[in-house]
């Protein structure tokens, strides 16, 4: 669970330190006291797009840090290991932000640097925020066949995977047999250069490296003459009367002077002798490399002639050696595809269609399966639904297969295109009345009615994840009186398995939260700032008689609002 939160200069926050609790906490406050920026935070945590603008005025850097107590099990821990972070699972996750005002932002877990991607990933591990714009996602149909394989994922993501697998290869074997079959009559007519192309290179006989090697022989064979005058004389000198026989005279003399202080001078004879081996050594090897100088013409113009061969080849077929090979060993094996075109075409569509008839056979398998999932997950939802007092609500996942009347391919007596992720698209319909027809969220469902459907998702994904918070900005728009209720209840029990969050101004959902914090605007120094307080009972009963009444708080309204907190803590016992 998130533990703690820490916020430094964030919009109209300037300093908050926030500590949690396990169970159901409640955001409330004015509209735009600022309960949206803690929100924000988090979102920043979990890995969202920061930019310089969130920056408080007049301050050079915002902060987040947000602490995180979580089981050894959970999979995170895992995830941080494979990023090569050090975490130990006893203690907490920290996770820190920072956004400059440069735009400039950093991110680290438990002190070590992570970039973006990471973050983002972990982030999804540990917190699920849900927003109003989300109501909108839901209406989209393209995210419910996502929405419905997440469901599903134990006995979904196993077929799934076997049926992306063929189709990998179908699209590239697909890809082969259209290209060889439209290849153009011109192509045909490439034959010829092609030949002649693979006989000049073959012809030259090209090795790897041979241009560099050739170039230092080149260089060695034209200045010949001058390295024998230079190897030469070094030798003459290392060898004659300036050289060792200097060192040699000069070690008798110091033998001489050892027999009356060998303490002081044999370490400097010792110096001088080894010294002398080493020139011995240097110039028997330069006369050794004097007697290897090659004055060879001959030799010399065919090297040039060589790497003037090898210089036109590089101006037709490739920047290097290496390089003229791999055009060499392309060209080939187009070749060998043009002259056999027919046979291979027919390799190729055999492979295509082996491939085509085991795609659509385990597609067939995968929308079985989803088919089975779609009929759990609408009738899990209808269970949730009545919950919040949408009983009579029907609800059905319609999948249909994904047709194309173009291009597509032939299945069941229709024009279907398989995808990756199958030939199945998936819908969401209901039927909020008796007797009306299902049609698509989007054409009937008002706006309190999407936010409790997406309740009643979130409930049900909830069983199927580790993430251990869920954030709810304003999912009670558009609901008052018992759906109000209702959606206050569905988000306690959500909180017996996971911490859940709730920005709300509804007080049926304030009273079923454990925990209580107020969200305000203060002016300081002629500053304005956002302050947040976690509130007593007493406290709670002053907000939640605000909320009930607005701005004149009277006894009645405080009355209502401690009878609210009383049946609210009968309704948890429940």
């Amino acid at each position: 669970m998130l533990v703690h939160l820490s916020i430094r200069n964030l919009a109209v926050v300037e300093s908050v330190d926030i500590t949690f609790h396990p169970g159901f906490h409640v955001l409330t406050g004015e509209t735009g006291a600022g309960k949206s920026i803690i929100i924000d935070a988090l979102g920043l945590i979990a890995g969202g797009r920061g930019s310089a603008d969130l920056i408080r005025y007049g301050c050079e850097k915002a902060e987040m840090e947000a602490a995180f107590d979580l089981p050894e099990s959970h999979g995170v821990w895992s995830l941080l290991s494979g990023f090569g972070i050090s975490a130990e699972r006893a203690e907490s996750l920290i996770i820190r932000r920072e956004i400059s005002a440069q735009g400039k932002s950093t991110a680290r877990i438990n002190g070590q640097l992570v970039n973006l991607t990471m973050l983002r990933e972990v982030g999804e591990s540990l917190i699920n925020l849900h927003g109003q714009h989300e109501h909108q996602t839901l209406l989209r149909s393209e995210r419910h066949l996502e929405l419905l394989d997440a469901y599903g994922y134990e006995e979904i993501e196993p077929v799934k995977k076997d049926y992306q697998e063929t189709y990998a290869s179908f699209v590239k074997v697909n890809k082969e047999w259209n290209e060889l079959r439209n290849t153009s009559q011109q192509a045909l007519q490439m034959l010829d250069l092609y030949r002649f192309q693979l006989e000049e290179i073959a012809a030259a006989a090209l090795k790897p490296g041979e241009d560099e090697w050739l170039t230092e022989e080149k260089v060695r064979l034209s200045h010949s003459e001058k390295m024998m005058d230079a190897v030469s004389q070094a030798y003459e000198l290392l060898y004659g009367q300036q050289g060792l026989e200097a060192v040699a005279k000069a070690i008798s003399r110091l033998t001489e002077a050892a027999t009356y202080d060998g303490k002081g001078i044999t370490p400097l004879l010792e110096q001088l002798q080894t010294a002398y081996y080493q020139l011995e050594d240097v110039s028997f090897g330069l006369r050794s490399y004097r007697e290897n100088i090659e004055f060879n013409p001959i030799r010399l113009e065919e090297v040039e002639d060589r790497l003037n061969l090898i210089s036109s080849m590089r101006r037709k077929y490739g920047d290097s050696v290496e390089g003229i090979v791999d055009y060499y060993n392309k060209i080939r094996h187009e070749s060998e595809t043009l002259e056999n075109k027919d046979e291979l075409l027919e390799k190729l569509e055999a492979k295509r269609e082996k491939l085509l008839a085991s795609l659509l056979e385990k597609a067939a398998k995968l929308s079985e399966v989803r088919r089975k999932k779609a009929d759990e997950l609408a009738l899990q939802i209808e269970h949730e639904l009545k919950d919040l007092q949408m009983g009579r609500t029907s609800f059905q996942v319609k999948l249909s297969p994904v047709e194309d009347v173009g291009s597509g391919i032939e299945w069941n007596g229709k024009k279907v295109r398989p995808g990756k992720q199958g030939i199945d698209s998936a819908e969401f319909l209901i039927s909020p009345n008796p007797g009306e027809p299902l049609r698509p969220l989007g054409k009937i469902a008002s706006g309190g009615e999407l936010s409790r459907i997406m309740l009643a998702l979130k409930s049900i994904f909830a069983r199927h994840d580790e993430v251990p918070v869920l954030i709810f900005d304003e999912v009670d728009t558009g609901v008052s009186g018992r759906a109000a209720q209702s959606i206050a209840e569905k988000l306690y029990r959500l909180s017996q398995t996971c911490q859940v969050f709730s920005i709300t101004h509804l007080p049926q959902v304030a009273c079923m939260a454990d925990q209580q914090y107020l969200i305000e605007k203060v002016v300081e120094d002629g500053r304005t700032m956002t302050r947040v307080d976690e509130l007593t009972d007493k406290q709670r009963v002053m907000e939640l008689a605000r909320m009930l009444g607005g701005v004149e708080i009277t006894d009645k309204t405080k009355h209502h609002a401690k009878e609210m907190l009383n049946l609210a803590k009968a309704q948890k016992q429940k």
